[in-house]
């Protein structure tokens, strides 16, 4: 998603992996992006030198900007650029997402923009911590599209009741409690500024996040000369619509015909699993790249197979090249892998559509044995996912980067 939005934008952009980051890359690049995704994988994935080398990237005078993960990943419960703390689950709109609007006060960044509303997903909240830490957006008003978990606010607001549905459900829902919190901040860390967002300015097809993301860009600085960097520490999505096919013709030199079967392959049984879980109505499109589905499963974690896949296969389509040679021979296994996962993928997804009939469950809560037992298999007891799913996730990751690193 950030990557296409950069694209989109005209901003020019190259992608780095933690280790590059490890081995000294920085020292060739002014601002460093850190999109959205687990802050905590993104921290691992990092490892303590990792970490400190963007803690002298900033400290030195370089630009830092985070969306969402990329955002908490800077606070204190990551590299501490700025006295910031993420407000704990239990206080806060945990499962909010889609369109909202932003009290801008006529900041610079968002010249351009004459209705300020921007899509949020799933977001954290800040709290902060520093006075000098410069709140550039509140929270507005959650637009009648947007949801809460898996209910929609116009609905709720014209028939239901946010807190009824708030002791049901046994979490903060009502989007009202976003109102007037702090949705983009700007500081320092050393010579460094920084620019961090709950809300995401990279969301596909958004012209106000375009007009955000280049006003970001000029704010800070860069210059035409200057090089606007995505990050990706861990794996995070390339979303782009639909479920229809994809062929890779004609055959790019260097990508072999098993290849192009086995990516043709992984990416018709992702599309498979999504219908599956259409027609058994645990989620649908909500917009060109993300689904929404039901409580009690989840979603992101298929959607990215999805996109993933897709992206790898119109890459190749594109002419693109596998030209990693362990992505190339690791791509068997990964079949192998993949199609484990979806097997039982499908047996989770059809057990927890029965469950939902009679008793309470959310992602991480079932009675049942063996759905506990194929959510341990498929995604581990972690809330960031593990498990089979970490293993297929990033294979898959690596082959995007792959692709998408080729000029």
């Amino acid at each position: 998603m950030a990557h296409d939005a950069m694209r989109a934008a005209g901003i020019p952009v190259s992608i780095i992996r933690s280790s590059d980051i490890r081995n000294g890359i920085l020292n060739d690049f002014n601002v460093l992006f850190v999109p959205g995704g687990w802050a905590s994988n993104k921290m691992k994935s990092l490892g303590e030198e990792g970490a400190e080398e963007i803690r002298r990237f900033v400290r030195e005078g370089g630009s830092y900007i985070g969306f969402c993960g990329g955002a908490g990943l800077a606070t204190n419960d990551g590299l501490g650029l700025l006295e910031i703390e993420r407000m704990p689950t239990k206080e806060r709109v945990p499962s909010f997402s889609g369109r909202i609007s932003l009290d801008i006060s006529g900041r610079q960044i968002f010249s351009g923009v004459s209705d300020p509303v921007f899509s949020a997903w799933w977001p954290s909240q800040f709290l902060v911590k520093d006075e000098k830490i410069d709140v550039l957006a509140r929270y507005g008003d959650a637009l009648t599209d947007a949801f809460s978990s898996d209910l929609n606010v116009g609905d709720v607001s014209r028939f239901g009741s946010w807190e009824t549905l708030e002791d049901v459900y046994r979490i903060r829902l009502d989007p009202a409690r976003l109102k007037g919190e702090p949705a983009v901040v700007e500081g320092m860390y050393g010579n460094g500024r920084i620019v961090l967002s709950l809300v995401h300015f990279d969301t596909t097809g958004d012209a106000n996040g375009q007009t955000v993301l280049k006003n970001i860009v000029e704010y800070l600085g860069t210059g035409e000369s200057k090089t606007f960097d995505y990050k990706d520490a861990d794996h995070n999505p390339i979303c782009h619509s639909g479920l229809s096919g994809l062929l890779c013709d004609p055959l790019a030199a260097g990508t072999t015909p098993e290849d192009l079967v086995a990516c043709q392959a992984m990416y018709s049984s992702a599309a498979d699993l999504i219908g599956f879980g259409e027609r058994n109505f645990l989620w649908f499109w909500r917009t060109p790249m993300l689904l929404q589905w039901r409580r009690g499963v989840r979603g992101l974690e298929y959607c990215t197979l999805y996109i993933m896949l897709k992206k790898i296969n119109a890459l190749l389509a594109d002419g693109q090249t596998l030209e990693n040679d362990q992505n190339i021979s690791g791509l068997a296994e990964l079949r192998g892998l993949f199609d484990q996962f979806v097997a039982n993928a499908e047996q989770l997804l059809y057990l927890e559509r029965q469950a939902m009939q009679g008793s309470r469950i959310t992602y991480e809560h079932c009675e049942d044995d063996e759905i506990k037992k194929l959510r341990n298999l498929l995604f581990s007891a972690s809330k960031s996912h593990g498990g089979l799913f970490k293993d297929v996730i990033s294979r898959l990751d690596m082959l995007l980067f792959d692709l998408l690193s080729r000029p």
